[in-house]
């Protein structure tokens, strides 16, 4: 069946957001009182899958609403300075939007801060549907955010192709049975990956 959507995870897919998360985060931990984190410590651990994010972090059995407000606080202030598109992604989406694919984002990035992004790089209006971590009950692995995309678009899970850079969305496309393409210019590192923007369109177009 031919692909009608492209489903993106945000960070370290389209963009490269590492230093505004990792300053986030060290500015919530800041705010409880925690030592600072390593940068590669951080950024290594973004897509880890076998760990309890939380606290591994914050020291926390769950994200709260301070939490959530700080590292907003800090993101709000410093996103147009700190994050950039990956080279050729702005293209990348023009083409494929040009092209009639259907076009999504599903991140665990908090609304506040994923619609500042992606306003500030002026494509939030590119995306059919943008769904969020608090927009869900469970985040990915969970598959309920890809779910929700193709209940809202009215589409089959054949008809559509997640792209990300980590075990977690690997383990959402997976638990969707949706088909996935990897890509390792984000926080992962995956040598049968994709490694060039270029070649992810190729290989969206040859699904």
């Amino acid at each position: 069946m031919a692909k009608k959507l492209v489903i993106f995870d945000m960070d370290g897919t389209l963009v490269d957001s590492s230093v505004t998360i990792v300053n986030a985060i060290n500015f919530v931990r800041s705010k409880i009182g925690l030592e600072l984190l390593d940068e590669k410590l951080i950024l290594d651990n973004v897509n880890n899958s076998a760990i309890k994010s939380s606290e591994f972090y914050y020291n926390a059995e769950r994200f709260t609403l301070e939490h959530e407000k700080w590292f907003s606080e800090y993101y709000s202030k410093n996103h147009e300075y700190e994050i950039r598109f990956y080279n050729g992604i702005e293209s990348l989406l023009t083409m494929l939007k040009l092209d009639g694919y259907r076009l999504a984002v599903a991140t665990n990035a908090y609304r506040v801060s994923v619609m500042e992004s992606l306003k500030h790089l002026n494509i939030d209006h590119i995306f059919d549907v943008i769904v969020c971590a608090d927009d869900v009950s469970k985040p990915k692995p969970d598959p309920e955010m890809l779910y929700y995309i193709l209940n809202k678009l009215g589409l089959s899970r054949e008809e559509a192709i997640f792209v990300g850079d980590g075990e977690r969305d690997l383990q959402a496309s997976h638990n969707a049975n949706i088909d996935y393409l990897m890509v390792n210019w984000g926080f992962s590192d995956y040598s049968d990956a994709i490694h060039s923007v270029k070649e992810l369109q190729k290989s969206i177009l040859e699904l």
